[in-house]
């Protein structure tokens, strides 16, 4: 219970729902128990009226004694009649309370927790999977609703139907009371570790569920593969055996859900026939009478469900204790990329690095090494290096998706790290290695960065990105709709569309990495061409592994390692022995091969 703690700021908001629903629930049992009492009433007036009516044979009073009686139960059926429909009422008011009350938490936590998540840095979501930070806000969310809503809603019914029940019992005979209540525990408990297995197997088959979907997701996504390798025969053969397996789980799941309703009905079948018995000894002995008989079976019946929730309830609040310490777990994980001064300034775009070296947290891979260079405003800085050089790693350091593990970065003077970072990153241009596109259309794709982007924007960016064609040649043009990650486009076209998401922000800082990779080398010289004019005035780097790709820089630094290994011009590199001038022949003669 103790990480269940963290939802009482939630309980506190909503504490006039909760209180409403304990009002509710109140009321909603005494209409509840006062019909067992109208039944007792029933009974004995029952036996009494045919005793009467037996005492009256022969005379003409016989008649108005059975027109008494006949009223009386009528009057008694209508008071009954509409307890209930009070009951249902009240019931309703109360799910409209604490059940309505769980919803609107459920939202709370999990928008709360969507926007912790989007406060981490990216070493967080290198660390975390995809799948496991989705169960979080999903399943987890979901588990600790129950306790909020059915767990706290039932448990308040339990506790309130005991107090006004058991007592009343006991004033009216101890020992029929005891007996009755003898198989109740036994139900609870029971129910409980039914419940436990039943829960454990749905687990199971959830997991094998989940299982059976992304095998499915993989194969229908890799289609041409499985065709290509002729491994259909393969395939289906792994499918049915992860299909027999959810079989097997679920008959599994079924045959204990089988003995669910049946020990539910023995117990309470157990419970009543111990109550007739007693109590029928009791009337014997002239304690109690018949109608009190007929009440404890009404008052037996009504604290089976109850108590049975018990079992589950219990059970519901282990679970909702484990996800929240789940999720807790993540809401307590802060992130370490803070503003320390949260300046906001417009960005002119002079960037020095000074002495950084950078160790990511959670590989400990140590990227770069006592990296020192600087660009002026309105220059052209070109990147090259092999993979895994570092050169990604300087482009994730500037809009501080990391920061160094020593020394500084600085932009107009300032250090990064004093900036306000949404507004650092709103003046930063980034296209990065791995391009991300939303299923969502062109439009939406390419004015991501900018909601209030205009058609001339628009228009102009794709037309710098060198893929306005491309898009005028599509039916529905700007309002094409892309698949997942941008499937319905080539590799170089969302290479373009997310260039042209970056330069319709008009950024002060443009980071291009690696993102002319997927481009022949006609549409790379058209962009290129086209960025000319985009980068005039405005601080530009551009990250490659491709000579020709940092023709307009006016220096370049090569990286091997983490160190920067030479620094100047093209000519300047290319008059020198060293991995520049090793890396511009090996692509001539790849060119020339081609």
């Amino acid at each position: 219970m103790k990480s269940l703690r963290y939802l009482n700021k939630y309980l506190l908001k909503y504490k006039y729902r909760l209180f409403w629903g304990l009002v509710f629930t109140i009321i909603s049992n005494f209409f509840q128990i006062l019909p067992a009492q109208v039944v007792r009433h029933s009974f004995n007036l029952i036996r009494e009226g045919i005793n009467l009516h037996s005492l009256y044979e022969g005379t003409s009073q016989q008649e108005t004694v059975y027109d008494i009686f006949a009223k009386s139960i009528l009057v008694y059926g209508v008071v009954i009649l509409v307890m209930a429909l009070l009951r249902g009422v009240f019931l309703f008011f109360v799910r409209q309370t604490i059940i309505v009350m769980s919803r609107l938490i459920e939202n709370d936590l999990k928008n709360e927790i969507y926007e912790h998540y989007q406060s981490l840095p990216l070493s967080f979501y290198r660390k975390n999977n995809t799948g496991d930070l989705m169960s979080r806000i999903s399943e987890d969310v979901s588990r600790v609703r129950m306790y909020l809503g059915p767990a706290i809603m039932y448990g308040i019914n339990l506790v309130i139907l005991f107090i006004m029940v058991i007592p009343y019992m006991l004033s009216v005979n101890v020992k029929l009371t005891m007996y009755t209540l003898i198989p109740l525990p036994i139900l609870a408990i029971s129910i409980y570790y039914v419940n436990n297995i039943i829960e454990r197997k749905s687990d199971d088959i959830q997991k094998s569920l989940s299982g059976i979907t992304t095998f499915v997701q993989e194969a229908f996504s890799g289609i041409r593969v499985l065709k290509s390798f002729v491994r259909e025969d393969d395939s289906h053969a792994n499918f049915t055996t992860a299909s027999n397996t959810y079989k097997d789980k679920s008959l599994e799941l079924n045959f204990v859900n089988s003995l669910f309703f049946p020990l539910v009905l023995f117990l309470v079948g157990l419970s009543t026939i111990i109550t007739v018995y007693i109590g029928g000894q009791e009337v014997i002995n002239g304690t109690i009478t018949t109608g009190n008989i007929a009440e404890f079976i009404i008052y037996v019946n009504m604290l089976t469900w109850p108590v049975t929730s018990l079992g589950w309830t219990a059970s519901l609040v282990q679970r909702a204790a484990a996800s929240q310490a789940r999720i807790n777990e993540f809401l307590h994980t802060k992130t370490d990329i803070v503003s320390r001064e949260n300046i906001i300034k417009p960005i002119e775009g002079d960037i020095v690095f000074e002495h950084v070296d950078f160790v990511y947290p959670d590989t400990n891979i140590h990227a770069l090494k006592d990296v020192s260079f600087r660009i002026r405003h309105g220059e052209t800085l070109a990147i090259i290096g092999n993979t895994g050089s570092g050169k990604s790693t300087i482009a994730n350091l500037l809009p501080r998706m990391y920061d160094a593990t020593r020394g500084r970065i600085l932009i107009d003077g300032i250090d990064v790290r004093d900036y306000n970072l949404e507004s650092l990153r709103s003046q930063i241009g980034y296209v990065p290695q791995d391009v991300f596109l939303f299923s969502d259309s062109i439009r939406n794709n390419i004015g991501f960065g900018l909601p209030s982007i205009t058609e001339e924007q628009m228009v102009q960016a794709a037309k710098d990105a060198d893929v306005y064609e491309n898009i005028m040649r599509f039916p529905e043009q700007f309002e094409t709709k892309l698949g997942e990650r941008g499937i319905t486009l080539s590799g170089g076209q969302k290479q373009r569309v997310s260039i042209a998401r970056a330069l319709v922000r008009e950024p002060s800082i443009l980071i291009l990495d690696d993102s002319l990779s997927a481009v022949d080398t006609r549409t790379e010289d058209a962009i290129l061409n086209s960025l000319r004019r985009i980068m005039v005035n405005r601080t530009s780097i551009i990250i490659s592994h491709r000579v020709s790709s940092v023709k307009l820089a006016d220096r370049i630094l090569v990286l091997d390692d983490g160190e920067i290994v030479q620094h100047g011009t093209h000519d300047e590199l290319i008059a020198q022995a060293g991995l520049y001038k090793v890396l511009y022949e090996r692509q001539l003669q790849t060119e020339d091969m081609e």
